[in-house]
């Protein structure tokens, strides 16, 4: 039983995703890397950059500053690797 012309072209448009999964040179670390491949044309970006909105780094301070002080962030203790 084969893929229907739809079900085929629906995954032609679904991003490339490749795992590898290696151990590290030494042994000690499972090394596990994803790769997400998309595909799509040069219009689409230049679309999206065209629509772009500059934002000024000042802008960013503020609207940061405005979110903590509005959410503060609670104590939390950070251990290295080490103190674990």
């Amino acid at each position: 039983m084969g893929l229907t012309n739809k079900k085929e072209k629906q995954l032609r448009k679904m991003p490339i995703i490749q795992n590898v999964i290696r151990k590290s040179k030494d042994g000690r670390f499972l090394i596990h890397k994803v790769v997400i491949t998309t595909i799509r044309p040069m219009a689409y970006y230049k679309a999206i950059m065209d629509n772009t909105v500059v934002v000024d780094e000042e802008d960013i301070d503020k609207s940061l500053a405005d979110y903590f002080d509005k959410n503060p962030t609670p104590d939390v203790e950070v251990k290295t690797g080490a103190e674990i």
